[in-house]
């Protein structure tokens, strides 16, 4: 089993979460691992963690594929020229011209950029000795979907005018006055608040769920090891759903990206367009 696994079995009984020398069931311990260096700054305490130094692993192997796809670039791609470009491609031809629209291709670096930090920081979560993925942290997810937020409203603005996107937001076209009172604040609520709330919600649920089943089945096989009669058995099961679990964890990485920079490009979309 992994050393990250082992170390947490020490650090949970220590804590004495359970009874005995019972299973010790992991906890939020391990979304708050201790600093390794802590300072201020203009009275801002500020503390890194092993988790920060996963995202700044994460963002510079993403920055250093993307460069070395492009160092060479030639007519009959290479292997890294080829994954850089389909995943390019993908994102250009599946998001920026499908769902943004015919007007989406200019968003294509960034929604491209977007998608490729999120996978990056996600694939940190089954990474030996980083094992646990940025993103499963509320705050990474929360300050990417302010980052959306402001854009798509400032894309609105610039294309359509701030009177015209604000009243189509207020005012639904083809409403009956009335209504307003009712459409209004939802309309209000759902542009400004849920929209940006559940993009962050979306991706860190799943990146959390999926860390804590990975650490429930890796924890489960190392105690199982380590008792006697029937738990012989059990251990090699609770190994394979661990690896199991690992592989699904794998897909859903990957998904989670793709599904946060598709809802961009549909919140893109409705900024553009005229009517929402």
């Amino acid at each position: 089993m992994t050393s990250s696994a082992l170390a947490l079995v020490d650090v949970l009984a220590a804590e004495g979460g359970g009874a005995g020398d019972g299973f010790q069931a992991p906890g939020l311990s391990e979304f708050y691992p201790e600093p390794i260096a802590e300072f201020s700054l203009l009275g801002v305490d500020f503390a890194i963690t092993r988790i920060t130094l996963g995202l700044w692993f994460a963002t510079l192997a993403m920055l250093v594929f993307m460069v070395m796809t492009v160092r060479k670039p030639s007519i009959v791609p290479g292997k890294m020229q080829f994954i850089g470009e389909s995943g390019y491609s993908l994102v250009r031809d599946g998001i920026a011209r499908d769902v943004v629209g015919p007007r989406g291709i200019p968003f294509a670096p960034f929604l491209a950029s977007l998608f490729f930090f999120i996978l990056a920081n996600n694939l940190m979560a089954i990474i030996p000795f980083a094992q646990i993925s940025p993103m499963s942290k509320f705050a990474f997810p929360l300050v990417l979907a302010a980052i959306c937020w402001v854009i798509y409203i400032y894309i609105g603005i610039r294309e359509q005018g701030a009177g015209r996107y604000f009243k189509d937001i207020l005012f639904l076209p083809g409403v009956p006055k009335p209504m307003y009172i009712l459409v209004t604040p939802i309309e209000i609520l759902q542009n400004f608040v849920v929209r940006p709330f559940t993009l962050a919600v979306r991706l860190f649920a799943n990146m959390f769920a999926g860390h804590m089943l990975l650490v429930v089945f890796s924890l489960g096989a190392v105690y199982l090891f380590s008792r006697d009669n029937f738990s012989i058995v059990f251990g090699p099961i609770s190994a394979l759903m661990a690896i199991v679990m690992t592989f699904f964890e794998l897909l859903v990485i990957f998904l989670q990206a793709y599904v946060f920079t598709v809802l961009m490009g549909t919140y893109l979309n409705g900024s553009i367009e005229a009517e929402h």
